[in-house]
């Protein structure tokens, strides 16, 4: 039995199947279905868990290598949001761009991870390294 890290067996098999240069999308609770693209739904209530757990919960055994993000997260949410996502990344290139543009990397990746977040336009996509 796992006692430690990500315990969501779905989970866990996602990203088991990474490899380098793919990727993961990580999605606020309002982010759109994607019928092409294997989904794992965690969400539990308004913001549990949100995007930034989730990150934080793969880093531990997951190599980022770049990451993208919306520009409109930096036109809606406050600097304390702006920092703490910027702090979850350093070292790490973390590209904004315009939300129809992150749209469009959506179906190329390997699955989606649904979270509870209610932050607009948390959504971010991580590439393995």
């Amino acid at each position: 039995m796992l006692k430690t890290g990500i315990l969501n067996p779905a989970l866990l098999e996602l990203v088991a199947r990474v490899r380098h240069t793919n990727t993961l999308v990580i999605a606020d609770r309002g982010f759109p279905f994607w019928p092409q693209i294997e989904t794992i739904d965690i969400s539990l209530v308004d913001d549990v868990p949100t995007v930034l757990q989730v990150i934080d919960a793969l880093r531990a055994n997951f190599a980022i290598g770049r990451v993208w993000a919306a520009q409109e997260f930096l036109a809606r949410n406050d600097g304390a949001q702006q920092h703490e996502l910027r702090r979850r990344f350093e070292g790490i290139q973390l590209e904004f761009e315009p939300h129809v543009e992150f749209k469009r990397r959506v179906p190329h990746a390997l699955g989606l991870i649904r979270t509870g977040d209610s932050i607009p336009y948390s959504n971010l996509i991580i590439e393995s390294a």
